[in-house]
């Protein structure tokens, strides 16, 4: 443990502006810990060499830049009163641009272009904004010649159809939301593609010949489900499989045996959850493993144990907290070990945005300890992954009550609001309640249900 609380850093600086939610952590026995920026940390002993230990380095400097960028905005609240803010056009700006034209650096991506359309979709649906009607074309168009004459989607044109691109291609139609967007998505050969990847023991392999993991299963069922695809025989075995990737910590590994991982475990409840299965979950070590994957100090999520905070978590993390809280709604919301909604909206609106539009995991720019540092006042790297999913954990932060009438906590101007997503799918849920009506009608034609 890196650090106790934040009091020693933000007493005087306002109590509002990160509230840590200490009760619902690992029990430590009372014994006392301090922050890495308190402690020296002790050394190793590698060959003929001391080396500090990298992870202690890495979390030191990873809380001096969150420090840092605290203490800047305190500065700056100081000055002009200032309250935490969404830059809402700049990110707005960085998304539209991204529509028309990428930087060199997406080169290497070109197996993952239907995945940047859907996160530059969705980042923008988050922001409210409109989809200009060329730009939807110029979307749906794309994303038709990704689609495989074998049924699913690939990552480009011509490409092999995979699982998570499916995902991606299905999810980005349904942001469009127009009847031509939705019949792009050729729904039997869909069918017939999730059936040959589904293996023997109900998992699902991410491509023919690919491997097989936890992922597999939720693209499956979330693509089968929104189109009413979905049916017991398609996914008999599955969530006894999923299961299986639970580990003794309680969070869900990739396959049986693995490591837990946030984007697994949101994966593997979520799809217990598409299934109806989700009383499978031991909730208590998961509720417990979540709980512990919210950083004190800075706020936001880490996406396993000893691991630095990132970004991307706000989402993975946070929306398996909301699909577990949606199904314990009948219990007292408050008696439940929730994470910290406000702790994780100041970490995103203060350390994660960047000047220039667009998101980052984690504040200024980290170098090796064994290289050169930069720096603190530099900026890392902001691009659209990371800018999607740290923008739906915003919205999870923001509308985590499940009732309808609950009104949303907001840290910041009542502008940051984003609008509210559906956990499951992560698309906002007007979107996701388009597409439900819309391939409903589909379901007494076909003789096919989808399981709740």
């Amino acid at each position: 443990m890196y650090h106790s609380d934040s009091a020693s850093f933000l007493a005087g600086q306002g109590e509002d502006l990160f509230h840590i939610s200490s009760a619902y952590r690992f029990n430590d026995c009372d014994y006392h810990t301090l922050s890495s920026i308190e402690q020296v940390e002790p050394f190793l002993v590698v060959g003929d060499f001391l080396c500090r230990p990298y992870m202690c380095v890495s979390q030191k400097r990873t809380e001096e830049l969150v420090e840092e960028s605290v203490k800047s905005f305190v500065e700056q609240r100081e000055i002009e009163d200032a309250c935490p803010k969404l830059f809402r056009a700049d990110h707005v700006r960085y998304l539209r641009g991204c529509l028309s034209q990428l930087s060199s650096g997406y080169q290497t991506m070109d197996a993952s272009r239907s995945w940047m359309t859907y996160w530059v979709l969705h980042g923008l649906d988050l922001l409210g904004e409109p989809l200009a009607e060329e730009s939807a074309n110029n979307a749906i168009e794309f994303l038709r010649t990704c689609q495989s004459p074998n049924g699913g989607f690939g990552g480009g044109p011509g490409q092999k159809a995979h699982l998570a691109t499916t995902y991606a291609s299905i999810m980005a139609l349904c942001i469009i939301g127009t009847q031509k967007a939705y019949d792009v998505i050729d729904r039997q050969k869909l069918l017939d593609y999730l059936r040959r990847m589904k293996n023997d023991d109900g998992s699902f392999k991410m491509h023919d010949h690919g491997e097989t993991d936890v992922r597999g299963a939720y693209c499956a069922a979330a693509a089968a489900q929104i189109t009413k695809l979905a049916d017991a025989k398609l996914f008999d075995k599955t969530a006894e499989w999923i299961i299986g990737c639970q580990t003794y910590e309680g969070g869900f590994a990739a396959s049986p045996g693995c490591e837990a991982h946030g984007g697994y475990t949101f994966c593997g409840i979520a799809c217990l959850t598409l299934l109806g299965r989700e009383k499978l979950a031991h909730e208590a070590s998961l509720l417990r493993w979540l709980s512990s994957r919210q950083m004190r100090y800075e706020g936001g999520f880490n996406g396993r144990t000893n691991k630095l905070v990132d970004g991307c978590y706000s989402f993975w993390q946070a929306a398996a907290y909301q699909i577990l809280c949606q199904r314990l709604s009948h219990q007292k919301i408050d008696n439940l070990p929730m994470f910290d909604c406000k702790a994780l909206q100041n970490y995103i609106l203060v350390c994660c945005q960047h000047p220039l539009g667009g998101l980052i995991d984690k504040p200024g720019k980290y170098v090796p300890f064994h290289f050169v540092q930069h720096t603190l006042s530099t900026f890392r790297n902001r691009d659209l992954y990371h800018t999607c999913y740290t923008l739906s954990g915003l919205s999870i932060a923001q509308h985590f009550d499940p009732s309808e009438v609950a009104h949303p906590t907001v840290v910041g101007l009542k502008s940051n609001e984003v609008r509210r997503i559906h956990p499951i799918y992560n698309i906002t849920l007007g979107k996701e309640r388009d597409a439900a009506a819309y391939f409903s009608r589909f379901t007494s034609s076909s003789g096919q249900t989808a399981e709740s």
